[in-house]
């Protein structure tokens, strides 16, 4: 068969020029592969399952709302948002920038699982509530609503499991684990197990539980990375899920100059084959998801190529599919905000609309902030590599004196494209900025600004731009404006972007804002994102 279609292809291919050849049989060969990495965007702590033909993903966006991305794919290399397991998070008005944040905290590590008919997302926000802070969710439909079913007492990094005998289990921080009720309405008391004992090579890092059975035992995943030494894969291995416990390495491997991968799960195919996701930090843009075979040896999972290393490259699961982003362009014209935006904390919804100005998004400014970490409504998307460049087509007319707003590359580290209306005035401004976090309630003491260039506006009518490098050693942002929407101009040099899992956790983002700081009331309507 394999003959017969490259017979075909080679055939089609003598009806073009050599030049037009050479490209079709590059976008052909490009096609039937998926590169490494397999999203090259932040999406860390994956869990993946399979139903039917559909593979589903679930990854961490902690402070982000609504929470819980649910991504999809039918080949693990076009992926789509098709939904959140939560629109927000409520226990505390730090969710809402009041009294504090959730900066690198809210929703982690969710657990994703299948069972009779019924789809559940366990996760346990790095966020004390004042009731239960491990949440269980469950749904029949993945991309409807789902329904909170239950809170409990926290469970870190934590594996939903549910047995072949409907028993369920919660398996988390280092190789601990508790059963369920069977309404999984909480834990049965007295039921906690330490499955294994941890020994010399691990004294450091062991979590990103994730377990599964295959064959009649269990094998429970985790991340290790000792004292001195790097990040690698470790399974747990036991024919009794009480134990004992077997451990072997089942992936230890630098990738793409930016070190070495840890923390997944491993999944099969309706034909049997098995696949693993692992995600790599790769500093500016976060952390993100490869993609690597899976053979069983032994009776264990091993992960990686033939050599035991992630591959550039692995031939795609299924061809013809059509191509698809978790990062997407926008023109506002849908009457529901895309899957594609997550809001920084919870959205106040009366400040802002899709239906005010037909096919434009207008963020509406809700009350008085000192400064863009403690803005309500800022809108983001991932960035997302190797490169990347996005621009937004804006109109000022409605900010109010002493409003902010543009278009950013946001952490906890920003450079921003900032208009200030000062009266009449309206200045363009790039101005980078960095915040500082204290306490227990991540409270933002102060977001030191430099204004790099500052340029009066005659038009309320403007064109922002913002470019990403995240090849190795780059991680640089640069940003231009425009007048007329053709002319691009630049502002300022290349911004270092940096990741910092002490404050954030997350990768940079394209970021929309409109704050005020003098009175609420004005607005800033967004007619496109222009993400290539």
């Amino acid at each position: 068969m394999k003959r017969i279609t490259l017979a075909l292809l080679a055939a089609s291919l003598c009806c073009l020029a050599p030049a037009d050849a050479q490209t079709a049989l590059a976008v052909d060969a490009d096609s039937a592969f998926v590169k490494n990495p397999m999203l090259w965007a932040d999406v860390p702590d994956p869990d993946v399952i399979r139903v039917d033909d559909a593979f589903y993903m679930v990854s961490t966006t902690m402070h982000l709302m609504p929470g819980a991305p649910i991504m999809q794919s039918y080949d693990l290399k076009n992926w789509q948002t098709i939904g959140y397991v939560f629109d927000r998070l409520t226990d505390s008005p730090k969710y809402d920038l009041q009294e504090g944040t959730v900066y690198g905290r809210g929703q982690w590590a969710t657990s994703l699982k299948y069972h009779n008919g019924r789809f559940y997302a366990l996760l346990a926000p790095n966020e004390r509530g004042s009731v239960g802070d491990t949440y269980i969710y469950t749904t029949t439909n993945i991309e409807g609503q789902w329904t909170l079913l239950s809170r409990m007492r926290h469970f870190h990094d934590c594996s939903l499991f549910f047995d072949d005998d409907d028993r369920v289990y919660v398996i988390y921080g280092t190789g601990e684990m508790m059963e369920l009720k069977p309404d999984l309405s909480d834990v049965i008391p007295d039921s906690h197990v330490q499955l294994f004992q941890r020994g010399p090579a691990e004294r450091g890092l062991l979590e990103g539980s994730r377990m599964i059975k295959h064959r009649g035992r269990y094998y429970l995943l985790m991340i290790a990375w000792p004292p001195g030494g790097h990040r690698h894969e470790v399974c747990y291995r036991a024919d009794d899920i009480r134990g004992p416990y077997e451990r072997r390495v089942v992936l230890d491997s630098e990738f793409g100059g930016f070190g070495t991968v840890g923390q997944g799960t491993i999944f099969d195919t309706p034909d049997g084959d098995w696949y693993g996701i692992i995600f790599q930090d790769r500093g500016g843009v976060g952390r993100v998801p490869t993609l690597v075979p899976c053979r069983w040896i032994d009776g264990w999972p091993q992960m990686g190529d033939e050599y035991g290393r992630v591959p550039e490259r692995v031939r795609v699961l299924r061809s013809g599919m059509p191509s698809t982003g978790i990062v997407c362009s926008d023109d506002f014209s849908s009457p529901q905000l895309g899957k594609h935006w997550q809001w920084n904390h919870n959205p106040v919804d009366a400040a802002w609309s899709l239906a005010e100005r037909p096919g434009w998004l207008r963020l509406k400014t809700s009350r008085v902030v000192p400064n863009l970490y403690l803005a309500p409504n800022t809108l983001t998307q991932r960035m997302q590599g190797p490169t990347c460049s996005a621009t937004v087509s804006l109109d000022l007319s409605h900010l109010k004196d002493g409003d902010c707003a543009g278009f950013a590359a946001f952490n906890d580290g920003t450079c921003a494209l900032r208009v200030r209306r000062s009266g009449r005035k309206l200045t363009l401004e790039l101005v980078e900025m960095q915040v500082k976090l204290e306490g227990d309630n991540k409270q933002v003491t102060q977001a030191d600004e430099k204004v790099v260039e500052q340029l009066p506006l005659t038009s309320p009518q403007l064109w922002l731009r913002i470019s990403g490098d995240f090849n190795v050693r780059r991680d640089i942002a640069t940003f231009a404006y425009s007048t007329d929407g053709t002319t691009f101009t630049s502002l300022g040099g290349d911004y270092r972007m940096r990741f910092d899992w002490q404050r954030f956790f997350m990768g940079s983002k394209f970021a929309l804002f409109c704050y005020a700081t003098k009175r609420a009331g004005g607005w800033l309507d967004v007619d496109a994102f222009d993400f290539r």
